[in-house]
């Protein structure tokens, strides 16, 4: 069989065979280390926490760190708060005329900004901290047990906490530097891959019982969750050509230029980015809420049911809205055109500047619109999953954050392994054509 081939393969090039056992004694790490709990707190009391993470952002967060957040673990920040402070320089790059210069200058440049990402990253843990162990302690109060009195317990459990989610860090950056994939976005993976044995299994004897549906109703989910995930790679895929043609330069004896290329416009340039800001957004009134006392207005309460119109209509809304956004600060038409001009590069039928950068912003706008309504319509395909009867758990992987990342990361690992597969001179992993990336082409 052409899979036992390819395993074989794989196996036979010592390189990819080193990195891929590397990646997995990695991920092996990271799997024991959520399960070992922060010293002081019985893990048998943790029962109102888990039940705490079914739902909501919380629920978000423990499928993230890999049920770390809902064990107590020493993993339980889990690698967010890097991603935060990701997101936090990429904004400040675009806004802070110093931050832009750090990005000019290259690799020293951008081992500067890494640096202070850490720093960053490590503020935000020893914010995390404290919060999440008062959180903590109000669960555990509501099962009739506590967590260890005084601020020493505070003070180290905290440190072991930011410590933990920099050793999850760590493995990440040495899962790129000697594994297979991006070693963060691994990590998000393997902590969302974790819960869907559990929950597909829980799925299965509950519609496998007479009185929801039977085998039928179990089957017919598993070809829309399949339909799902295609249109899933399709627009992690999805890429519009714009062919550009180089002007010819003859140098001495030696022509340089003349050929034609293309440049890949993604249809989803922003990837999952709109959908996690729309999330923080839509989870403020919730947050509000919880804190102000019970007697809601009919108007709040129509966003605090994340499986309801209103909840769903907003949310679209602002995905688009954020798609927008977060492609105009991630796509430079100016410096593309730009860059073209200083190459000697043009667009056929396009003058170059002003009118390439003009024709640029066009195509963006064509192909942004689509692929917003796509993201927005794969985001709220959970609550579309919960109304036919689907349990929580289990809706979480018909679309949002978890399904986007599980594609976009198999797929460029299952590309980088193509690539050391065709380097040696060996058959792809595909019968025809090439796996393609979140980059595209």
């Amino acid at each position: 069989m052409r899979a036992v081939d390819t395993v074989k393969n794989i196996w036979r090039i010592e390189d990819l065979r080193k990195r891929i056992l590397t990646t997995l004694l990695f991920v092996t790490v990271y799997r024991l280390g959520t399960y070992v709990v922060i010293p002081g707190v019985d893990p048998q009391s943790l029962t109102a926490l888990q039940a705490q993470t079914r739902g909501g952002l919380l629920a978000l967060l423990d499928m993230f760190s890999g049920g770390a957040f809902a064990n107590a673990s020493i993993f339980a920040l889990g690698i967010m708060p890097y991603i935060s402070a990701s997101i936090v320089m990429q904004l400040l790059a675009i806004a802070v005329p110093s931050m832009q210069k750090l990005q000019r200058e290259g690799e020293s440049g951008r081992k500067k900004i890494n640096q202070l990402t850490r720093y960053l990253t490590i503020a935000i843990l020893l914010l995390q901290g404290p919060t999440y162990l008062i959180n903590l302690s109000v669960q555990l109060r509501s099962v009739g047990a506590s967590l260890p009195e005084g601020w020493f317990f505070t003070v180290y459990a905290t440190i072991i906490m930011a410590a933990g989610s920099m050793f999850v860090l760590w493995l990440g950056e040495r899962i790129t530097d000697k594994g297979v994939g991006n070693g963060i976005s691994f990590i998000i993976l393997v902590g969302i891959i974790a819960r869907l044995p559990h929950s597909l299994f829980q799925e299965f004897v509950s519609r496998t019982s007479e009185t929801t549906g039977g085998l039928v109703m179990f089957l017919f989910e598993m070809l829309i969750l399949l339909l799902v995930i295609a249109g899933a790679i399709l627009l992690v895929q999805g890429v519009r050509k714009v062919p550009v043609q180089y002007a010819k330069r003859i140098v001495g004896n030696k022509q340089y230029g003349g050929a034609r290329q293309y440049i890949p416009l993604k249809v989803n340039a922003a990837n999952v980015m709109p959908i996690i800001f729309a999330q923080a957004i839509m989870f403020i009134p919730i947050s509000i809420m919880g804190l102000a006392s019970r007697d809601v207005s009919t108007f709040w309460s129509a966003f605090m049911d994340n499986s309801g119109f209103w909840y769903n209509f907003v949310f679209f809304v602002l995905i688009i809205l954020f798609t927008y956004f977060y492609t105009a600060i991630t796509i430079n038409p100016t410096q593309m055109a730009d860059d073209l001009k200083r190459n000697n590069g043009f667009i056929p039928g396009v003058k170059p500047g002003k009118a390439t950068k003009d024709y640029l912003d066009t195509i963006m706008d064509r192909i942004t619109l689509p692929g917003a309504f796509f993201l927005g319509f794969i985001a709220i395909m959970p609550a579309f999953a919960r109304l036919l009867g689907i349990s929580m758990s289990f809706s979480q992987f018909f679309g949002g954050t978890s399904l986007l990342i599980l594609v976009g990361v198999v797929l460029d690992t299952l590309q980088q392994i193509e690539s050391h597969l065709l380097m040696r001179h060996y058959d792809g992993l595909l019968k025809s054509g090439r796996i393609k990336g979140r980059a595209g082409a």
